[in-house]
C-alpha cells in the first residue's frame, strides 16, 4: 500500500485514566486541581486536546463524581491556555465477578449504571468532544467485562450527539469499528466522525504493525483517526500513527516512562511526540485548527450565575 503520512497532526495527551496508576508515579494527578494544571501543562507542550478523566483526591482511585468534572472543566477553561477539552464518558460500565463460581452475579466493586448518569456530566460540562467505547470486551483483569451493548451505545451516542459534543469512538478491535460504522450510518454518530484507534490494551487489538494496519484500513474515508499504543510502545506509535495518514494520542494514561528508569509528565511525553513528529517532516496543528477540522464548538468559562456557552 503507498505511504500516506499526515503532515498537519494533532496531538491529544490522556492526562490520568481510571487505571490502577496512581501509586507508581507521582506525577499521575488526583485532584481535579492537579489533573487541570497537568492537562493546562500537556497543552502548553503542544497538545492540542487533553483527554481527561476523574479520581478521588485522596485515594487516587477513579470516580464519576460531577463535581470534579465540573472543576476541572471549570479550571482547564479559566486558564489563559487555549486546548480543546474531551471528557471521557467510559465510566459505569465496570462489570467484574468474585471468582468462577460465582457469576450469577457482579461483584461489590462493579461499576454499573444506566445511559443517562453515564453521560450527566457531558451534558452538563459540555466539552468539546467525549468519548464513546464502541464494544464490550475482556478488559486486562481476569474477572472484568467492559460492558457497552449496542443498545446502551445507541442511547448515550443520541445523548452526546443531541448536547451538541462531538464524539469520539474509541475502538480497541476491528469489531468495535464494525459496529462504529453501523451507529454512523443509523445518523446516531453526526459527521464528521472521529476515532481513536487503542492499541495493545489486553485483550483488545494487540499492538503489532499488521493489526494495526487491519485497524486503520477499516477506518472509512473522511474519518478523522487517531491512535495510541499502550506502555513502551507509545512513542513508536506516534511515528506509526502519523505514517498511517493519523493523529496521536500520548499521556499517562497510557504510560508512565519517559526513558528506562525516568518517570515522564504529560508535559514530557508531548513534548517528545513532538520532537517526533517535526522531526518527520509533519506539523503539529493548534487548537484553533484541530476545531475548524472537526467542527467544534469552543466552549466559554462559566459566567456568573450561568451556564457554560
Amino acid at each position: 500500500m503507498p505511504l500516506n503520512m499526515n503532515k498537519e497532526v494533532f496531538i491529544t495527551c490522556a492526562v490520568t485514566g481510571s487505571g490502577g496508576t496512581q501509586d507508581r508515579s507521582p506525577h499521575v494527578p488526583r485532584s481535579p486541581k492537579q489533573i487541570a494544571e497537568s492537562a493546562i501543562a500537556a497543552a502548553k507542550a503542544g497538545a492540542a486536546v487533553v483527554h481527561c478523566h476523574v479520581r478521588d483526591p485522596e485515594t487516587g482511585k477513579p470516580s464519576r463524581k460531577l463535581e470534579y468534572y465540573r472543576e476541572v472543566t471549570d479550571r482547564i477553561r479559566d486558564s489563559d491556555t487555549d486546548v480543546v477539552l474531551n471528557l471521557t464518558a467510559g465510566m459505569g460500565g465496570d462489570m467484574m465477578f468474585d471468582g468462577t463460581e460465582q457469576m450469577d452475579r457482579m461483584a461489590a466493586h462493579s461499576d454499573m449504571c444506566g445511559a443517562a448518569e453515564r453521560v450527566a456530566h457531558i451534558v452538563e460540562c459540555l466539552p468539546e468532544i467525549c468519548t464513546l467505547d464502541c464494544g464490550t470486551m475482556n478488559f486486562n483483569e481476569a474477572d472484568y467485562v467492559m460492558v457497552n451493548t449496542p443498545g446502551m451505545l445507541r442511547d448515550m451516542g443520541r445523548r452526546m450527539a443531541a448536547a451538541g459534543v462531538r464524539i469520539e469512538i474509541e475502538a480497541f478491535d476491528t469489531g468495535h469499528l464494525w459496529l462504529a460504522k453501523e451507529l454512523v450510518k443509523e445518523g446516531v454518530i453526526p459527521e464528521p466522525v472521529l476515532v481513536q484507534l487503542c492499541m495493545g490494551v489486553p485483550w483488545g487489538a494487540p499492538d503489532d504493525l499488521n493489526t494495526f494496519m487491519a485497524m486503520v484500513n477499516n477506518v472509512p474515508a473522511g474519518w478523522h483517526f487517531s491512535a495510541f499504543g499502550l506502555g513502551r510502545n507509545e512513542m513508536a506509535y506516534v511515528a506509526a500513527a502519523t505514517l498511517a495518514g493519523g493523529n496521536v494520542r500520548v499521556g499517562l494514561e497510557d504510560n508512565l516512562w519517559l526513558d528506562k528508569g525516568v518517570l515522564a509528565t504529560n508535559a514530557q511525553l508531548v513534548e517528545r511526540a513532538t520532537t517526533i513528529i517535526e522531526n518527520m517532516g509533519a506539523r503539529v496543528i493548534t487548537p484553533a485548527e484541530v476545531r475548524a477540522k472537526l467542527k467544534l464548538e469552543k466552549r466559554a468559562p462559566v459566567a456568573k450565575g450561568g451556564s457554560s456557552g
